[in-house]
Order: C-alpha cells, then sequence, then structure tokens
C-alpha cells in the first residue's frame, strides 16, 4: 500500500515536470513545421485595437463558425473600410446623378429619348425626375454593389474594381434597353451610350481620386492598410516581405514573421519585423493586431493543415492568403483549375508574339510619326539651344542593344562635353550605378542646357526616330549600351521585346534604382506585357517626368 503511493507520488511529480518542460518549450519557441493549434496562456492573446480594425472580445470556435452567413458573432470590425465605402458611395450617386442631370439638360431636350417622359409612359414632371434621378441611381448603386466594387478585397489595389465598374455599365444598358423593349419606348441609343458612356467615366474618375487620397493615406500615416503576419520559413517569407513592402500604396503592413522551422533558423539573422516560432497563428494574430496570414511557399504544401487553418479563420475577419514561390507573374498569367479539390495554379507562357504584337508595332508607328510631325518645332529649338550653349554635333548616337541581340545606333539630343567620352575614363571610379551604366548625380560633363534638358526628359525626343524606323518602341526595357557586356543570363532575357523610351524601371525610379532592381523591372515587364499595361506606363511617365524623379 505504501509503495503504490510512492508510486503514484512519483508519477504526480513527472507529470508536473512533463507539463513545466512544455510551458518552457512553447515560452521559448519551440520548433514547429505544423499549422496547428497549439495549447497557448490566453492572457497572451488579449484583443488589441488599432488605427484600422478591432476585435470582438471572444474567437470563434476553432472548427469553424455557423453556417449561416448571417449569424456570425465573432468578426473584426474594421475602422477605414466601412468610412471608405461610404465615400464611394456617395461619390457614386454623385456621378451618376449627374450624368443625369448633364443628360436631361443638354442631350435629351425633346419628350422622347433615354430620359424622356415617354420612356416610362409618364407626362408628369414629378415622375419624370423621380425616375431620372432617384431610381436609376439608386439601380446603378445596387449593381455596383451587386458586382462586388465595394467588396475590400479590390479596394485600392490592382484593376479588379475598375474592370467590375465597367461590367455594371454594361448590365446597366443592357437592363435600359430590356425596360425599353418591354415598353416599348422609344429609346434614344444616343443617349443611352452618352449616358452610360458619361456615367462611367464620372465613377472612374471618382474612384481614382479616392484610390489616390487612400493611398497617399497608407503612404504618410498607415491609415486603411492591412496588418499581415507571414508564415513559412524564413527565405520565403523575407521574399513576400520584400515584394509586399516596395509598393506603401498597396496597404499591406507585415508586423510579423510565424516561422515554421524554428528560431534556429533566424539565429545570427537580422529581420526587419519580429519573429515567433511554436505559437497559436490565431492567437499571434490577435496578439499583434492582424488582418491578414500570408502563408508563403513550402508552407501551403499540406493541404490539410491549410484547410483547418483556414477553418480556424471563419467568421474572425481575417484574411488568409496564400504566397506561392511565383514572383514578378502577374495575374492575367496565373489561371487556376480545380482537380477534384485540388486547386492547380497554372501559369500562361508571356504573350511576345500575335495580333497583340502587331498593334503595338502599329501604335509605335503612328504615334512615332505623327509626333515627330507635332514637335518638331520644339525639336528645332531644342538643337539651336544646344549650338548656342557648346560647339558640336546637335545629336549623339551611341551602338545600343536592341530586340534579338541586334545593334542599333540610338537617337539622343547631346547633353554632355564632346569630350564627354575621353573624360569618362577618369571618372570610373566615381560611378553611382552599380551595373552597367554609367551614372553620377553631378557629371561635370554636361552642360547647363543639357542638364535641363536631362532633368525634363527632352533629350530623349529624338529617339521617336528609333520607334519610326522600328528599332525601339514607345514602352519597352531601356536600351543598354553595346560595348559593356554580352548580356549573359536573366539580363539577356529582355532582349526578346525591343528596347522603349520608357518603361517599367523610368516610371519606377529611373536612375534612382539598383541594377538588380531595373533587371529585375525590365523581365517583369517583358513576362507580363499588354497593351493595357503600356498604356498604364505612359499615363505614369507623365507625371514622372513632371516629378523629375531620378532624371540625371
Amino acid at each position: 500500500m505504501a509503495r503504490s503511493h510512492v508510486s503514484t507520488a512519483r508519477l504526480s511529480v513527472k507529470l508536473v515536470a512533463v507539463r513545466n518542460l512544455f510551458r518552457m518549450r512553447e515560452d521559448v519557441g519551440e520548433v514547429t513545421a505544423s499549422l496547428h493549434r497549439p495549447v497557448t496562456d490566453s492572457s497572451r492573446s488579449k484583443p488589441v485595437p488599432y488605427d484600422s480594425f478591432e476585435w470582438q472580445q471572444e474567437p470563434p470556435p476553432s472548427n469553424g463558425v455557423p453556417r449561416s452567413a448571417w449569424n456570425r458573432q465573432h468578426k473584426r470590425l474594421s475602422r477605414w473600410h466601412r468610412p471608405y465605402t461610404l465615400a464611394l458611395v456617395f461619390l457614386d450617386l454623385i456621378s451618376v446623378v449627374l450624368a443625369s442631370h448633364l443628360a436631361a439638360t443638354y442631350i435629351e431636350k425633346s419628350r422622347s429619348g433615354f430620359y424622356g417622359k415617354s420612356l416610362f409612359f409618364l407626362h408628369n414632371e414629378q415622375l419624370f425626375i423621380f425616375f431620372a434621378y432617384v431610381v436609376l441611381p439608386l439601380g446603378w448603386l445596387i449593381l455596383l454593389w451587386g458586382n462586388g466594387t465595394y467588396d475590400r478585397r479590390y479596394l485600392g489595389l490592382g484593376s479588379e474594381e475598375f474592370k467590375r465598374i465597367a461590367r455594371t455599365s454594361v448590365t446597366i444598358v443592357a437592363c435600359v434597353s430590356l425596360l425599353a423593349f418591354a415598353t416599348k419606348a422609344p429609346l434614344s441609343r444616343g443617349t443611352v451610350a452618352a449616358v452610360s458612356l458619361m456615367a462611367v467615366a464620372f465613377l472612374l474618375v471618382g474612384r481614382v481620386a479616392a484610390r489616390q487620397v487612400l493611398h497617399f493615406a497608407r503612404r504618410k500615416t498607415g491609415h486603411g492598410a492591412h496588418r499581415m503576419i507571414l508564415v513559412g520559413t524564413l527565405p520565403e517569407a523575407l521574399e513576400v516581405y520584400t515584394a509586399v513592402t516596395r509598393s506603401p500604396a498597396a496597404g499591406l503592413i507585415p508586423v510579423a514573421i510565424h516561422i515554421t522551422d524554428g528560431y534556429a533558423a533566424a539565429r545570427g539573422i537580422e529581420t526587419p519585423v519580429p519573429v515567433y516560432a511554436a505559437r497559436d497563428v490565431l492567437a499571434l494574430v490577435r496578439e499583434v493586431g492582424a488582418d491578414t496570414i500570408a502563408v508563403c511557399g513550402s508552407a501551403s504544401a499540406e493541404p490539410g493543415e491549410l484547410r483547418r487553418l483556414a477553418w480556424q479563420l471563419e467568421g474572425t475577419g481575417v484574411d488568409l492568403v496564400v504566397a506561392p514561390q511565383l514572383t514578378d507573374i502577374a495575374g492575367p498569367r496565373v489561371h487556376i483549375r480545380p482537380i477534384e479539390g485540388l486547386p492547380l495554379l497554372h501559369v500562361e507562357e508571356p504573350t511576345l508574339s500575335g495580333p497583340g504584337w502587331l498593334v503595338k508595332n502599329l501604335i509605335d508607328r503612328v504615334a512615332a510619326g505623327l509626333g515627330l510631325l507635332l514637335i518638331s518645332p520644339i525639336l528645332l529649338a531644342i538643337a539651336i539651344g544646344i549650338k548656342l550653349s557648346d560647339p558640336g554635333p546637335v545629336f549623339f548616337r551611341q551602338p545600343r542593344v536592341g530586340h534579338e541581340g541586334r545593334t542599333f545606333r540610338v537617337w539622343k539630343f547631346r547633353t554632355m562635353y564632346v569630350d564627354a567620352e575621353e573624360r569618362k575614363r577618369t571618372l570610373e571610379e566615381l560611378n553611382e550605378s552599380d551595373g552597367m551604366l554609367f551614372k553620377m548625380k553631378n557629371d561635370p560633363r554636361i552642360f547647363a542646357f543639357g542638364a535641363k534638358l536631362r532633368a525634363t526628359s527632352l533629350d530623349e525626343l529624338p529617339q521617336l526616330i528609333n520607334v519610326l524606323k522600328g528599332e525601339m518602341s514607345l514602352v519597352g526595357p531601356r536600351p543598354l549600351p553595346a560595348d559593356d557586356g554580352d548580356y549573359l543570363g536573366d539580363v539577356r532575357r529582355r532582349l526578346l521585346v525591343r528596347p522603349g523610351i520608357t518603361g517599367l524601371w523610368q516610371v519606377s525610379g529611373r536612375s534612382d534604382l539598383s541594377w538588380d532592381e531595373a533587371v529585375r523591372l525590365d523581365l517583369y515587364y517583358v513576362d507580363n506585357w499588354s497593351l493595357t499595361y503600356d498604356l498604364g506606363i505612359l499615363w505614369r511617365t507623365i507625371f514622372v517626368v513632371l516629378k523629375r524623379k531620378g532624371a540625371y
């Protein structure tokens, strides 16, 4: 009997020791490669209010929430999305009412047509005003909401928000046309098109303005941003950290890294945000005040683990993002093809030929020809200014590497003294670029008028001659000197397209960028080219040139 008591006491002591050992391991961050929820001290995961959101007091059950979408008791209360959405609703309503007013006042003055009283068989001025200024705007708002234009996943980032607005306009036109056909109302097609285009234009302008305000707030104050926890191995998490922090306007702020390979992997490595291991991910989200979990690379390899994490997040309002190791590949090239419940990411090949490229070539030639014709007085004035500033040729022509490695001579206005190439040898050690180009912010070889040309990018205008000849494009990677390397490895891939007068590198920092970053942007353009992308770069170039950022 005494032995039994002794054995029981020894067993109790062992259990207490084991329990304390587990607690100590948890405190120092025990190595784990699982996304399962370990048992943790609830005092560590108290709700943390932040500028962009706040938490309810209790987390949901670990196996999910009730199936009813209307019965979610535990969710995050957004502090930026709702006010921003209300502002968008107000802007959208004003845009549609303004389009209605312009149509009623300046377009449709007769009693027939889109806003004419015959549309609804109405002959009462009050009823006409009611339908024109109340029913139709509310219809726009309902369809905008139904098409997800107020979904926080699409606000402030990417083009999906604008695509859904365009889709809503098509629905509006279809509904009005169907109503006119059903009621046999005399409907003016021109008026329908005019009102729809005006409404879409006003909506897009309002959304762009609101997005700029949101981006400014995110860059300057951090308001309206998503706080993100990165889950994965340390190299994968740091790669995602670098990618999402390149654009502060995107509003993704990593606040912690939860590594799946243990603290030993982070030993001796300086990280930009705190690193955790062996923690309950959901408790960590509440502790650091995050609202997004990004599962990086190999951490998403176990489908069962990822599925259980998604179950844990149901009803919390926390977004779950999977960041596969497909860096610098744009969305249009990635398609999800589910097979037996397995979502496969299919990556399409870059489109470097076909009708799109024919259209690009046609636009380049036409725009270059018209541009040279229209700006010929400006070109003449610049040529006279160069002649008066420094004796010598007006143009500087240098061999550059073009499409598929072919060499051509680029046209530029001369901005340096005639002996610039000889003086370059004495300045090599002062080169501020880490790549193939020689760059100095205060280059003594540049004369005063040439510095002004460089600051305004007017020295690049003669390259329209290269575009007209088919040697260059309006948009593309920057042409590099032909005598500075053989362009092996990744750099050679940029030769798959024609170099451009402007490009992604120019609208992203120009000479302020490192060589590796410039190459990455050039390769990103090659892999994700589209006509829409070209138009976006041309639009951004206008503002970059006006700001004179990185031009020297």
